[in-house]
């Protein structure tokens, strides 16, 4: 079995394309399946994919990613700014971690939307790319996997 990269997703994300495409832009989150998905078989890894509302589930599935993953990729979304509970399970997890974020969260409308709790236990961010920082993300683990380092 191929490693995996975990790319996982917070709440409203189900939404992508259609929530605010000002900000958001128009792509789904199938579309950023797609093309993640394409860039990880690429380089040889196999992608789980997944998105949800519930904190619990995002923890339970950063249990299962904690050992052995290639690495994660998560959009914490508004789990960003309280989100402890997630912040505790990234600190579990033996793989690098990219943080993403669609909009440039030093540019949004609230101050509170500036600052994720989640920077300070991941590898790096990726913020205000729109949905094309999810695949630089993933290439970035890809590069990681391979010995590459920046």
């Amino acid at each position: 079995m191929s490693a995996l990269i975990h790319v996982l997703n917070g709440p409203n994300l189900n939404l992508l394309g259609v929530r605010e495409p000002e900000i958001y832009g128009h792509d789904t989150l199938a579309d950023v399946e797609a093309a993640c998905r394409a860039e990880a078989t690429a380089g040889g890894c196999g992608l789980v994919f997944r998105q949800t509302n519930a904190e619990h589930q995002l923890i339970d599935w950063l249990h299962e990613a904690r050992v052995g993953a290639a690495g994660v990729v998560i959009n914490p979304a508004a789990f960003s700014y309280a989100g402890y509970p997630v912040l505790d399970a990234l600190k579990l997890c033996d793989c690098p971690i990219i943080e993403v974020h669609i909009s440039n969260l030093h540019r949004r409308e609230a101050e509170w939307r500036s600052k994720s709790i989640m920077t300070q236990v991941v590898t790096g961010m990726v913020s205000g790319l729109g949905v094309h920082g999810y695949v630089l993300a993933v290439r970035h683990l890809l590069l990681l996997r391979a010995g590459k380092t920046l």
